[in-house]
């Protein structure tokens, strides 16, 4: 078989989780190609992401024998180092306990992000692609854990800034890691369910606004039997911080325009 389609194959099965065929493939890869950088770069991954550090070392070790610059295989092998001295091997999360379309993109739904302010290499090097974490809201941001509440990260502030708004009004949403490494962490968000005080707002908007955005209309006492809070001016305020400058055209109304309301009815 061609080599680019044996590489395309590998990249696909990373993508989809498949380690062991990601592993099989790569391997035939080297097996043309004894110095592809690339094939030995993802076969380290894909023994990292099953826990097979001895495995993957070997392989990062002729990555650095390759190119001697390489950071990431030089990241990889301080990752391991970490996780031996830890003793702290967990269960490999494989292609039998994650969904290919586990970070399938949904607009308007799902947004993937770097996280910042990111916690201790020793918490870093344990997290595996497709682990789940929590988020978990302080009063600025939105910090993510470990479901063991080990600090990971914390979400931009912008980003914060919505979701505290989102989750005041009883959204849930499921994150997991898309990305580890020891500078680096990307998680992938989905919401699982939205509060019906923000039913109608969308929780990631898109870069451009489509017509659904032109349809927003808040939930009123008349049309909203849940229990909890209704939307104040002050919630009102604070959401129209977060959305984007598309979106504002679309608010519903503004507090502005609610206090004209009042006064005419007076």
């Amino acid at each position: 078989m061609d080599i680019n389609i044996l590489e395309e194959i590998a990249v696909n099965a990373a993508i989809n989780l498949e380690w062991t065929k990601a592993i099989d493939t790569n391997k035939r890869v080297i097996n043309l190609e004894k110095n592809n950088l690339g094939a030995h770069l993802r076969l380290g991954f894909a023994y990292l992401q099953l826990g097979e550090w001895e495995k993957a070392k070997k392989i990062y070790r002729k990555v650095i024998k390759i190119q001697p610059t390489n950071n990431v295989a030089k990241e990889n092998l301080e990752r391991i180092k970490i996780l031996e001295l830890k003793k702290s091997k967990k269960k490999a999360f494989t292609s039998s306990s994650l969904s290919p379309s586990l970070f399938l993109e949904i607009p308007g739904k799902t947004r993937t992000v770097a996280l910042v302010n990111i916690g201790q290499k020793n918490i870093l090097a344990q997290l595996i692609i497709g682990q789940e974490v929590i988020l978990r809201p302080k009063k600025r941001r939105v910090e993510i854990r470990t479901t063991d509440q080990d600090y990971i990260g914390c979400l931009p502030d912008d980003l914060s800034k919505r979701l505290l708004f989102f989750l005041k009004f009883k959204s849930k949403y499921n994150a997991y890691i898309k990305e580890a490494a020891l500078n680096r962490i990307i998680i992938f968000i989905k919401e699982e369910t939205k509060g019906k005080k923000v039913a109608k707002y969308l929780s990631f908007p898109p870069q451009k606004i489509g017509e659904s955005i032109s349809q927003v209309t808040l939930n009123t006492p008349e049309d909203d039997t849940s229990d909890g809070e209704e939307l104040t001016e002050s919630d009102i305020e604070k959401l129209a911080e977060t959305l984007t400058s598309e979106e504002k055209e679309y608010m519903p109304f503004k507090p502005e325009d609610k206090d004209e309301n009042e006064d005419e009815e007076e």
